[in-house]
């Protein structure tokens, strides 16, 4: 592990609010999954009774790259199309909604963003079943809901959300696997919180040198990696000042990778399915430009960024858990606090 000395801002990397909250994930993932557990069932058990002919999705910042996850889990597992809520649809425009038959999946950490909460309003008015995954359970945003699953991530003062990130990206995969009877992925779910604590131990390092003095970087994933990707570009432009975007392996072949160049930085995450087969071939098309290109691939042991090879679902969710202690010690590599970001909250009240 590459060391990392207390810096100008005065932290060693174990002594941020961001690794101590982001360790926690394996226990909140815990409790997660014991205190929803009734409700998981009586909600899949509501779901195949009376499917949905659209599932919408409602969160902003990490919540949404969360629903972005669960587009993939949804329309894979039980084939239901799955999008993204404009926010503003409701809380700017007032459009009116027809939603009759739709399911709503709300995601926030803290429950009260009020464009957010008008766009719940909306869509249960238009007549759709409410499931709303949130931190804290006395929100107005719980209110709202039909079902709730609290996702018992415990505080979270560091601005850059960690382990509520995960217990959301747990909290649609358990819903989705009952849902689908997926025994498999149950399976892994419930060996998820020791797999956790593993890999918040594991050696990302290598992926600091080319990073500590970048400007820019794609972060690229495919499928159930995407969300990921979007998560990890999230967090380092907010603890590291980096300007990062995510790709899907097969969108940054078309015009993205034109500016890929010798030097030019990639962090990539595949899966050990087809979607990670993908990852990467378009890895080693950067490679072959002399890119400087950092893969956690779990289907390769000797990968440079470790992790295991598991259910294809449960990869993405070692992976950035993985990445939340590698940002944390990038953030401090380059002269940045990770706990409080310049510019920004904890809780964003967009309207």
């Amino acid at each position: 592990m590459l060391e990392i000395v207390a810096d100008a801002v005065g932290k060693r990397p174990e002594q941020t609010l961001m690794y101590a909250e982001a360790r926690e994930a394996g226990d909140a993932v815990r409790r997660f999954l014991m205190s929803n557990a009734e409700t998981l069932v009586r909600i899949a058990d509501r779901l195949r009774a009376d499917t949905p002919s659209l599932i919408v999705t409602c969160g902003r910042g990490s919540s949404d790259h969360a629903a972005t996850f669960g587009k993939y889990l949804f329309e894979t597992l039980v084939g239901i199309p799955t999008a993204s809520a404009a926010l503003s649809v409701a809380s700017v425009f007032a459009a009116p909604l027809r939603a009759k038959d739709a399911l709503c999946i709300a995601i926030s950490q803290s429950g009260r963003s009020p464009d957010l909460l008008r766009t719940v309003e909306a869509y249960k008015a238009a007549g759709a079943f409410v499931i709303v995954l949130v931190n804290d359970a006395t929100s107005p945003l719980a209110d709202l809901a039909d079902e709730t699953l609290p996702l018992h991530a415990g505080l979270e003062q560091s601005v850059a959300a960690t382990k509520s990130y995960i217990a959301s990206l747990v909290g649609l995969t358990a819903l989705a696997a009952h849902w689908a009877g997926d025994d498999a992925l149950l399976a892994a779910l419930a060996r998820l919180p020791d797999d956790l604590a593993q890999a918040f131990d594991y050696d990302w390092s290598a992926a600091i040198p080319p990073l500590r003095d970048a400007r820019n970087l794609f972060v690229m994933g495919r499928g159930y990696s995407f969300a990921v990707a979007q998560e990890a570009a999230l967090k380092l432009k907010e603890t590291s000042g980096l300007h990062a975007e995510a790709f899907s392996s097969a969108e940054v072949r078309h015009g993205p990778m034109a500016i890929v160049q010798q030097g030019f930085p990639i962090l990539a995450f595949a899966t050990s399915d087809k979607a990670g087969d993908d990852v990467r071939g378009a890895a080693q098309e950067f490679l072959a430009r002399r890119a400087a290109v950092a893969v956690a691939d779990a289907a390769d042991p000797a990968s440079a960024l470790p992790i295991p090879m598991t259910h294809p679902v449960i990869e993405p969710i070692l992976m950035i858990q993985s990445f939340y202690r590698l940002v944390n010690m990038l953030s401090l590599a380059r002269g940045f606090d990770p706990d409080m970001p310049p510019h920004l909250k904890k809780v964003t009240q967009t309207i």
